[in-house]
């Protein structure tokens, strides 16, 4: 088992910024690769950005390309998320996910999830 635990959100006004971290526990970190999603009430969710377990390979969604950077530090079994210039539209529940296949968080599917931290852009 790999266990999430996501940080950081909160309300922010629009065109401020916010970082995400998510803290894994259990088993090795940096043998996974780490996404993060979103999903905003009534929208399916979303991957927003993904990271090979080597931090040599990214994936953004062109919502967030150019404005969030996924970063991580096996050393501390964290993921982050750097969110800037945000929107009110950016407003969801993010949840960090891990799986050992960047693919198939690219699918959207992940073996493990987290609960998930409140994001709100205020206009």
């Amino acid at each position: 088992q790999l266990q999430l635990v996501e940080s950081g959100g909160g309300l922010v006004q629009a065109g401020g910024s916010l970082r995400l971290s998510c803290s894994a526990s259990g088993r090795t970190f940096s043998m996974y690769a780490m996404g993060w999603f979103r999903q905003a009430p009534g929208k399916e969710r979303e991957l927003l950005a993904a990271m090979h377990w080597s931090g040599g390979s990214t994936y953004y969604a062109d919502s967030v390309k150019g404005r969030f950077t996924i970063s991580r530090d096996n050393a501390k079994n964290t993921v982050y998320l750097q969110m800037n210039s945000l929107k009110p539209e950016d407003t969801a529940v993010y949840y960090c996910a891990a799986d050992l296949g960047l693919a198939s968080l690219r699918l959207g599917s992940a073996t493990y999830w987290g609960q998930g931290t409140q994001v709100t852009v205020s206009s």
